[in-house]
């Protein structure tokens, strides 16, 4: 299996989010999204590397383009299908080309009901906490503060979130794939880097959670 970091943003959660708690399974929709285009940037450890081919998985309500990581991954790369998405928004990227890219994994809740869900046992919860200012100053209008965040472990994530809060920080152990969060745990634990799928084997739940917890901080100011 491989640990992938996963945001699950606190707004998809409320809206249309079903709470869950460590140790559970879950099946989400999941987007590689531009790391710059989520609460102003500024993510550390939380970002993700995606490489593989580029192909469209067809549906009733038109194809949706994603890519295959080769590891064995497969996300979305947009929330809407193919025939609705001007050309620039699909960002010159077509069915058949190899596709890599270091973006942030989310939880898409209000794409179409046609992109690929992920399935995978939930490892690891840190609540989001994010910072917020008035931009410009006197405008009434609050935007995030790139990069002034904090984490903070729980045992469950909540259906609704503080102000302070702005969602999770997810480690999703997925069967069958790899990736460099399970080979940061190999690396930590003394295992051989071309043992996959070994890391977690003989670590209590709770150790586990700790050594992910560790693996997934703020940059530091």
């Amino acid at each position: 299996m491989g640990l992938w970091h996963v945001y699950y943003a606190d707004w998809q959660m409320e809206c249309c989010g079903t709470p869950f708690a460590l140790g559970d399974e879950v099946s989400w929709p999941l987007l590689l999204s531009d790391a710059d285009d989520v609460l102003g940037g500024g993510w550390h450890d939380q970002l993700t590397e995606i490489a593989g081919p580029v192909r469209d998985l067809p549906g009733d309500l038109g194809a949706v383009r994603v890519v295959a990581d080769g590891t064995g991954l497969t996300v979305a790369l947009h929330g809407h299908p193919v025939d609705v998405l001007a050309e620039e928004e699909l960002g010159g990227v077509r069915p058949g080309d190899r596709y890599r890219s270091t973006g942030l994994l989310t939880v898409e809740t209000h794409g179409d009901p046609e992109l690929p869900e992920t399935r995978g046992w939930v490892r690891a919860i840190q609540i989001l906490g994010q910072q917020f200012a008035e931009t410009p100053p006197g405008s009434g209008t609050r935007e995030p503060v790139p990069a002034q965040r904090s984490l903070r472990s729980a045992r469950a994530c909540p259906k609704w979130f503080p102000d302070a809060a702005a969602g999770v920080i997810v480690a999703l152990d997925v069967p069958d794939t790899d990736s460099r969060l399970s080979s940061a745990i190999r690396e930590a634990r003394g295992i051989p880097a071309d043992r996959a799928g070994s890391e977690t084997t003989g670590l209590p739940p709770a150790d586990l959670a700790a050594l992910l917890e560790t693996l997934s901080t703020t940059a530091m100011p």
